[in-house]
Protein backbone atom coordinates (compact mmCIF):
# COMPACT_ATOMS: atom_id res chain seq x y z
CA UNK A 1 0.00 0.00 0.00
CA UNK A 2 2.61 2.21 1.08
CA UNK A 3 4.47 1.71 -2.48
CA UNK A 4 1.13 2.47 -4.78
CA UNK A 5 -0.40 5.73 -2.91
CA UNK A 6 2.85 7.47 -1.69
CA UNK A 7 4.00 10.48 -3.74
CA UNK A 8 6.29 10.49 -6.76
CA UNK A 9 5.41 7.00 -7.52
CA UNK A 10 4.03 8.09 -11.18
CA UNK A 11 6.84 10.34 -11.71
CA UNK A 12 9.21 7.36 -11.49
CA UNK A 13 7.31 5.62 -13.99
CA UNK A 14 7.84 8.03 -16.80
CA UNK A 15 9.36 4.76 -19.29
CA UNK A 16 6.67 2.90 -20.55
CA UNK A 17 6.30 -0.70 -19.33
CA UNK A 18 3.79 -3.17 -20.24
CA UNK A 19 2.28 -3.30 -16.73
CA UNK A 20 2.19 0.46 -16.59
CA UNK A 21 -1.65 0.59 -17.41
CA UNK A 22 -3.89 -1.67 -15.48
CA UNK A 23 -6.56 -3.78 -17.79
CA UNK A 24 -9.69 -3.66 -17.96
CA UNK A 25 -10.48 -6.76 -15.95
CA UNK A 26 -13.49 -8.34 -13.58
CA UNK A 27 -11.79 -11.03 -12.28
CA UNK A 28 -8.11 -12.53 -12.27
CA UNK A 29 -8.90 -16.31 -12.09
CA UNK A 30 -9.98 -18.84 -14.34
CA UNK A 31 -12.89 -19.79 -11.77
CA UNK A 32 -13.92 -15.96 -12.20
CA UNK A 33 -13.65 -15.97 -15.71
CA UNK A 34 -15.99 -18.72 -16.07
CA UNK A 35 -18.84 -17.21 -13.90
CA UNK A 36 -18.31 -13.79 -15.40
CA UNK A 37 -19.25 -15.86 -18.70
CA UNK A 38 -22.31 -17.63 -16.82
CA UNK A 39 -23.04 -14.17 -16.04
CA UNK A 40 -23.67 -13.04 -19.39
CA UNK A 41 -25.29 -16.08 -20.76
CA UNK A 42 -27.73 -15.73 -17.35
CA UNK A 43 -28.37 -12.10 -18.27
CA UNK A 44 -29.63 -13.00 -22.00
CA UNK A 45 -30.94 -16.62 -21.56
CA UNK A 46 -32.59 -16.58 -18.52
CA UNK A 47 -35.38 -13.79 -19.08
CA UNK A 48 -35.76 -15.17 -22.81
CA UNK A 49 -36.47 -18.67 -21.16
CA UNK A 50 -38.71 -17.55 -18.47
CA UNK A 51 -41.74 -15.72 -18.60
CA UNK A 52 -43.76 -15.45 -15.10
CA UNK A 53 -43.78 -11.43 -14.99
CA UNK A 54 -44.05 -11.22 -11.00
CA UNK A 55 -40.60 -12.43 -10.61
CA UNK A 56 -39.01 -10.98 -13.15
CA UNK A 57 -39.76 -7.34 -11.90
CA UNK A 58 -39.11 -8.83 -8.08
CA UNK A 59 -35.41 -9.66 -9.60
CA UNK A 60 -35.64 -6.29 -12.15
CA UNK A 61 -36.59 -4.50 -8.63
CA UNK A 62 -33.10 -6.61 -7.14
CA UNK A 63 -30.40 -5.06 -9.97
CA UNK A 64 -31.59 -2.07 -9.61
CA UNK A 65 -31.09 -2.15 -5.59
CA UNK A 66 -27.92 -4.02 -6.56
CA UNK A 67 -26.62 -0.86 -8.72
CA UNK A 68 -27.33 1.72 -6.11
CA UNK A 69 -25.82 -1.04 -3.51
CA UNK A 70 -22.71 -0.94 -5.98
CA UNK A 71 -22.75 3.22 -5.49
CA UNK A 72 -23.32 2.61 -1.60
CA UNK A 73 -20.52 0.07 -1.29
CA UNK A 74 -17.84 2.21 -2.95
CA UNK A 75 -18.37 5.29 -0.46
CA UNK A 76 -19.02 3.42 2.92
CA UNK A 77 -17.61 -0.22 2.06
CA UNK A 78 -14.23 1.09 -0.05
CA UNK A 79 -13.83 4.45 1.40
CA UNK A 80 -15.19 4.15 4.97
CA UNK A 81 -17.40 6.84 5.50
CA UNK A 82 -21.27 5.81 6.57
CA UNK A 83 -24.11 7.25 4.27
CA UNK A 84 -27.66 7.26 5.41
CA UNK A 85 -28.67 9.55 2.83
CA UNK A 86 -28.11 7.03 -0.39
CA UNK A 87 -31.80 7.56 -1.11
CA UNK A 88 -31.58 11.15 -1.57
CA UNK A 89 -29.07 10.66 -4.59
CA UNK A 90 -31.15 7.92 -6.08
CA UNK A 91 -34.30 10.25 -5.99
CA UNK A 92 -32.41 12.90 -7.40
CA UNK A 93 -31.82 10.38 -10.72
CA UNK A 94 -35.18 9.50 -10.39
CA UNK A 95 -36.64 12.78 -11.15
CA UNK A 96 -33.93 13.80 -13.55
CA UNK A 97 -34.47 11.13 -15.76
CA UNK A 98 -38.18 11.67 -15.93
CA UNK A 99 -37.47 15.61 -16.95
CA UNK A 100 -35.12 14.87 -19.21
CA UNK A 101 -36.14 11.81 -21.13
CA UNK A 102 -39.97 11.71 -20.11
CA UNK A 103 -40.41 15.94 -20.62
CA UNK A 104 -37.45 16.59 -22.95
CA UNK A 105 -38.21 13.75 -24.80
CA UNK A 106 -34.57 12.84 -25.01
CA UNK A 107 -33.42 9.38 -25.46
CA UNK A 108 -31.81 6.67 -23.10
CA UNK A 109 -28.11 7.66 -24.07
CA UNK A 110 -28.49 10.71 -22.71
CA UNK A 111 -31.47 10.50 -20.19
CA UNK A 112 -29.55 7.86 -17.63
CA UNK A 113 -26.11 9.68 -18.02
CA UNK A 114 -27.47 12.80 -17.27
CA UNK A 115 -29.61 10.87 -14.55
CA UNK A 116 -25.80 10.17 -12.89
CA UNK A 117 -24.10 13.60 -13.51
CA UNK A 118 -27.16 15.07 -11.65
CA UNK A 119 -26.46 13.41 -8.72
CA UNK A 120 -22.70 13.75 -8.61
CA UNK A 121 -23.14 17.21 -9.07
CA UNK A 122 -25.32 17.47 -5.74
CA UNK A 123 -22.86 14.91 -3.92
CA UNK A 124 -19.89 17.24 -4.93
CA UNK A 125 -21.68 20.21 -3.86
CA UNK A 126 -22.12 18.25 -0.38
CA UNK A 127 -19.32 16.76 -0.08
CA UNK A 128 -17.00 19.03 0.89
CA UNK A 129 -19.17 19.75 4.52
CA UNK A 130 -20.44 16.02 4.65
CA UNK A 131 -16.89 14.66 4.62
CA UNK A 132 -14.98 17.24 7.60
CA UNK A 133 -17.68 14.69 9.25
CA UNK A 134 -17.32 10.82 10.54
CA UNK A 135 -18.85 8.18 12.12
CA UNK A 136 -22.41 9.39 13.54
CA UNK A 137 -22.62 12.89 12.90
CA UNK A 138 -22.02 12.37 8.78
CA UNK A 139 -24.82 9.68 9.31
CA UNK A 140 -27.15 12.39 10.94
CA UNK A 141 -26.32 14.79 8.03
CA UNK A 142 -27.11 12.39 5.63
CA UNK A 143 -30.39 11.48 6.88
CA UNK A 144 -31.05 15.65 6.76
CA UNK A 145 -30.37 15.75 2.97
CA UNK A 146 -32.94 12.94 2.52
CA UNK A 147 -35.40 14.90 4.34
CA UNK A 148 -34.16 18.22 2.22
CA UNK A 149 -34.37 16.43 -1.22
CA UNK A 150 -37.89 15.10 -0.36
CA UNK A 151 -39.30 18.85 0.96
CA UNK A 152 -37.79 20.15 -2.35
CA UNK A 153 -39.39 16.86 -4.56
CA UNK A 154 -42.82 17.77 -3.16
CA UNK A 155 -42.56 21.26 -4.15
CA UNK A 156 -41.46 21.23 -7.59
CA UNK A 157 -44.73 19.99 -9.02
CA UNK A 158 -43.50 21.11 -12.38
CA UNK A 159 -40.87 18.28 -12.08
CA UNK A 160 -41.85 15.80 -9.79
CA UNK A 161 -45.66 16.24 -9.58
CA UNK A 162 -45.30 17.16 -6.15
CA UNK A 163 -46.72 15.23 -3.08
CA UNK A 164 -48.80 13.15 -5.74
CA UNK A 165 -45.90 12.12 -7.67
CA UNK A 166 -45.61 11.79 -11.19
CA UNK A 167 -46.07 9.17 -14.23
CA UNK A 168 -42.36 8.65 -15.90
CA UNK A 169 -42.86 8.75 -19.87
CA UNK A 170 -38.85 8.20 -20.47
CA UNK A 171 -38.25 5.07 -22.57
CA UNK A 172 -35.75 2.46 -22.13
CA UNK A 173 -34.80 2.70 -25.84
CA UNK A 174 -31.31 2.08 -27.46
CA UNK A 175 -31.35 2.98 -30.71
CA UNK A 176 -33.22 0.86 -32.34
CA UNK A 177 -33.35 -1.32 -29.57
CA UNK A 178 -36.79 -1.04 -26.98
CA UNK A 179 -36.41 -2.91 -24.24
CA UNK A 180 -39.91 -1.98 -23.05
CA UNK A 181 -41.08 -3.97 -26.20
CA UNK A 182 -37.98 -6.07 -27.20
CA UNK A 183 -38.31 -8.34 -30.04
CA UNK A 184 -35.82 -10.45 -31.48
CA UNK A 185 -36.62 -11.86 -35.12
CA UNK A 186 -40.30 -13.05 -35.21
CA UNK A 187 -40.01 -13.23 -31.25
CA UNK A 188 -41.58 -11.21 -29.05
CA UNK A 189 -40.99 -10.41 -25.15
CA UNK A 190 -43.10 -8.87 -22.09
CA UNK A 191 -41.64 -5.71 -20.72
CA UNK A 192 -39.92 -7.32 -17.75
CA UNK A 193 -38.01 -9.70 -19.67
CA UNK A 194 -36.54 -6.43 -21.89
CA UNK A 195 -35.85 -4.70 -18.59
CA UNK A 196 -34.30 -7.67 -17.61
CA UNK A 197 -31.70 -7.19 -19.80
CA UNK A 198 -31.15 -3.85 -19.47
CA UNK A 199 -30.98 -3.60 -15.76
CA UNK A 200 -28.86 -6.59 -15.19
CA UNK A 201 -26.56 -5.55 -18.19
CA UNK A 202 -25.94 -2.17 -16.24
CA UNK A 203 -25.25 -4.55 -13.08
CA UNK A 204 -22.28 -5.89 -15.25
CA UNK A 205 -21.46 -2.28 -16.54
CA UNK A 206 -21.02 -1.30 -12.78
CA UNK A 207 -19.44 -4.36 -11.12
CA UNK A 208 -16.64 -4.21 -13.84
CA UNK A 209 -16.49 -0.31 -13.60
CA UNK A 210 -15.84 -1.03 -9.23
CA UNK A 211 -13.41 -3.78 -10.05
CA UNK A 212 -10.70 -1.85 -11.89
CA UNK A 213 -11.51 1.46 -10.00
CA UNK A 214 -10.41 -0.29 -7.15
CA UNK A 215 -7.31 -1.24 -9.32
CA UNK A 216 -5.98 1.80 -9.38
CA UNK A 217 -4.04 4.39 -7.44
CA UNK A 218 -7.47 6.46 -6.35
CA UNK A 219 -9.43 3.53 -5.39
CA UNK A 220 -6.08 2.06 -3.03
CA UNK A 221 -6.21 5.47 -1.76
CA UNK A 222 -10.05 5.05 -1.25
CA UNK A 223 -8.99 1.95 0.91
CA UNK A 224 -6.37 3.32 2.51
CA UNK A 225 -8.25 6.35 4.04
CA UNK A 226 -10.45 3.79 5.34
CA UNK A 227 -8.17 1.26 7.00
CA UNK A 228 -6.32 4.57 8.97
CA UNK A 229 -6.80 7.52 7.64
CA UNK A 230 -3.51 9.18 9.69
CA UNK A 231 -1.52 6.83 8.16
CA UNK A 232 -2.73 7.16 4.52
CA UNK A 233 -1.83 10.99 4.82
CA UNK A 234 1.57 10.42 5.87
CA UNK A 235 1.87 8.67 2.65
CA UNK A 236 1.24 11.83 1.33
CA UNK A 237 -2.90 10.72 0.31
CA UNK A 238 -5.01 13.80 0.04
CA UNK A 239 -7.62 12.69 2.21
CA UNK A 240 -10.52 15.22 1.52
CA UNK A 241 -9.75 14.62 -2.19
CA UNK A 242 -10.19 10.83 -2.11
CA UNK A 243 -13.21 11.03 0.00
CA UNK A 244 -14.94 13.54 -2.18
CA UNK A 245 -13.60 11.30 -5.66
CA UNK A 246 -16.01 8.36 -3.45
CA UNK A 247 -18.73 10.75 -2.47
CA UNK A 248 -18.88 11.70 -6.56
CA UNK A 249 -18.77 8.58 -7.88
CA UNK A 250 -20.85 6.72 -5.08
CA UNK A 251 -23.62 9.74 -6.10
CA UNK A 252 -23.34 8.98 -10.15
CA UNK A 253 -24.02 5.18 -9.29
CA UNK A 254 -27.04 6.23 -6.98
CA UNK A 255 -28.21 8.43 -9.74
CA UNK A 256 -28.22 5.93 -12.99
CA UNK A 257 -29.72 3.64 -10.63
CA UNK A 258 -32.56 6.30 -9.46
CA UNK A 259 -32.97 6.41 -13.66
CA UNK A 260 -33.58 2.81 -13.65
CA UNK A 261 -35.78 2.67 -11.02
CA UNK A 262 -37.81 5.27 -12.36
CA UNK A 263 -38.05 3.70 -16.07
CA UNK A 264 -38.62 0.42 -14.30
CA UNK A 265 -41.76 1.68 -11.94
CA UNK A 266 -43.43 4.06 -14.45
CA UNK A 267 -44.76 5.95 -11.43
CA UNK A 268 -42.32 8.07 -8.70
CA UNK A 269 -43.40 9.69 -5.65
CA UNK A 270 -41.11 11.93 -3.30
CA UNK A 271 -42.48 9.97 -0.17
CA UNK A 272 -40.71 6.56 -1.73
CA UNK A 273 -37.46 7.86 -1.28
CA UNK A 274 -37.03 8.53 1.99
CA UNK A 275 -35.37 6.75 4.76
CA UNK A 276 -36.42 3.47 4.64
CA UNK A 277 -34.83 3.37 1.18
CA UNK A 278 -31.22 4.66 2.72
CA UNK A 279 -31.65 1.67 5.37
CA UNK A 280 -32.35 -1.08 3.09
CA UNK A 281 -29.43 0.03 0.63
CA UNK A 282 -27.38 -0.21 3.95
CA UNK A 283 -28.83 -3.34 4.51
CA UNK A 284 -27.91 -4.31 1.00
CA UNK A 285 -24.14 -3.88 1.57
CA UNK A 286 -23.57 -4.69 5.04
CA UNK A 287 -25.60 -8.23 4.24
CA UNK A 288 -24.17 -8.94 1.04
CA UNK A 289 -20.59 -8.13 2.39
CA UNK A 290 -19.09 -4.52 2.76
CA UNK A 291 -15.91 -3.64 0.34
CA UNK A 292 -16.72 -7.08 -1.53
CA UNK A 293 -16.88 -7.06 -5.73
CA UNK A 294 -19.78 -9.37 -5.23
CA UNK A 295 -21.67 -7.96 -1.71
CA UNK A 296 -24.24 -5.69 -2.88
CA UNK A 297 -25.73 -7.84 -5.84
CA UNK A 298 -26.06 -11.34 -2.86
CA UNK A 299 -27.49 -8.54 -0.79
CA UNK A 300 -29.57 -6.85 -3.27
CA UNK A 301 -31.59 -10.32 -4.06
CA UNK A 302 -31.33 -11.51 -0.10
CA UNK A 303 -32.97 -8.17 0.57
CA UNK A 304 -35.20 -7.63 -2.08
CA UNK A 305 -36.86 -10.89 -1.13
CA UNK A 306 -37.43 -9.73 2.30
CA UNK A 307 -40.80 -7.47 1.58
CA UNK A 308 -41.92 -10.47 -0.86
CA UNK A 309 -41.52 -13.11 2.06
CA UNK A 310 -43.59 -10.85 4.22
CA UNK A 311 -46.11 -10.33 1.79
CA UNK A 312 -47.01 -13.80 1.03
CA UNK A 313 -47.10 -14.46 5.45
CA UNK A 314 -49.04 -11.27 5.84
CA UNK A 315 -52.29 -13.35 6.35
CA UNK A 316 -50.72 -15.68 8.77
CA UNK A 317 -48.44 -13.03 11.10
CA UNK A 318 -51.52 -11.67 13.90
CA UNK A 319 -49.15 -8.10 14.60
CA UNK A 320 -49.68 -7.45 10.51
CA UNK A 321 -52.29 -4.99 9.40
CA UNK A 322 -55.21 -6.60 8.39
CA UNK A 323 -58.00 -4.87 6.61
CA UNK A 324 -58.75 -2.07 9.06
CA UNK A 325 -57.21 -3.59 12.15
CA UNK A 326 -54.44 -2.45 14.21
CA UNK A 327 -50.82 -3.45 13.82
CA UNK A 328 -47.65 -3.05 11.89
CA UNK A 329 -47.84 -2.64 8.30
CA UNK A 330 -46.17 -4.83 5.95
CA UNK A 331 -43.31 -1.84 5.18
CA UNK A 332 -43.00 -1.55 8.83
CA UNK A 333 -42.20 -4.98 8.88
CA UNK A 334 -40.05 -5.14 6.40
CA UNK A 335 -37.97 -2.46 7.70
CA UNK A 336 -37.37 -3.95 11.19
CA UNK A 337 -36.03 -6.99 9.85
CA UNK A 338 -33.81 -4.97 7.53
CA UNK A 339 -32.37 -3.88 11.03
CA UNK A 340 -32.34 -7.23 12.86
CA UNK A 341 -30.70 -8.45 9.53
CA UNK A 342 -27.86 -5.94 9.57
CA UNK A 343 -27.49 -6.50 13.48
CA UNK A 344 -27.55 -10.42 13.17
CA UNK A 345 -24.54 -10.04 9.90
CA UNK A 346 -22.39 -7.82 11.83
CA UNK A 347 -21.96 -9.89 14.92
CA UNK A 348 -22.43 -13.25 13.23
CA UNK A 349 -20.52 -13.05 10.23
CA UNK A 350 -19.28 -9.14 9.56
CA UNK A 351 -17.71 -9.95 6.00
CA UNK A 352 -21.23 -10.88 4.56
CA UNK A 353 -22.95 -13.41 2.38
CA UNK A 354 -19.89 -13.19 0.64
CA UNK A 355 -17.72 -14.57 3.26
CA UNK A 356 -20.67 -17.34 3.54
CA UNK A 357 -20.72 -18.43 0.45
CA UNK A 358 -16.85 -18.84 0.20
CA UNK A 359 -16.40 -20.90 3.22
CA UNK A 360 -18.88 -23.27 1.87
CA UNK A 361 -16.42 -23.43 -1.16
CA UNK A 362 -13.87 -24.12 0.44
CA UNK A 363 -15.21 -26.97 2.38
CA UNK A 364 -16.48 -28.64 -0.43
CA UNK A 365 -13.03 -28.33 -2.27
CA UNK A 366 -11.83 -29.70 0.71
CA UNK A 367 -14.13 -32.77 1.03
CA UNK A 368 -13.47 -33.54 -2.36
CA UNK A 369 -9.45 -33.27 -1.84
CA UNK A 370 -10.31 -35.37 1.17
CA UNK A 371 -12.64 -38.23 -0.87
CA UNK A 372 -10.13 -38.22 -3.83
CA UNK A 373 -6.61 -38.42 -1.47
CA UNK A 374 -8.54 -41.06 0.47
CA UNK A 375 -7.54 -45.16 -0.59
CA UNK A 376 -9.96 -46.73 -2.93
Amino acid sequence: MAVDVSPGVAEKKNTPSKHAAPKLRLVNSRAGRIGVAAFIVFIVAFPLNFGDTYWLGVLNTAGIAAIAGIGLNILTGYAGQLSLGHAAFVSIGAFTAQYVGGQLGMPMIVWLPVAGIAAAIVGAAVAPFALRLHGPYLAIVSLALVAIVIWVARNIPSITGGNEGTFVTAEATLGPINFAELTIGPLAFVREQGMFILIWSMVGVFLLLTANVMRTRAGRAMQAVRDHDIAAEVLGVRMMRTQANAFVLSTFIAGVAGGLLAVNLEYIRPDEFGVHKSVEYLAIIVIGGLASLWGPVLGALFVTMVPVIVDLFADSLPFIQHGGTDGMSTTDMSLLLYGLLIVIFLLAEPKGLVAVIRRIGDRVRRSRKAVAGSPA
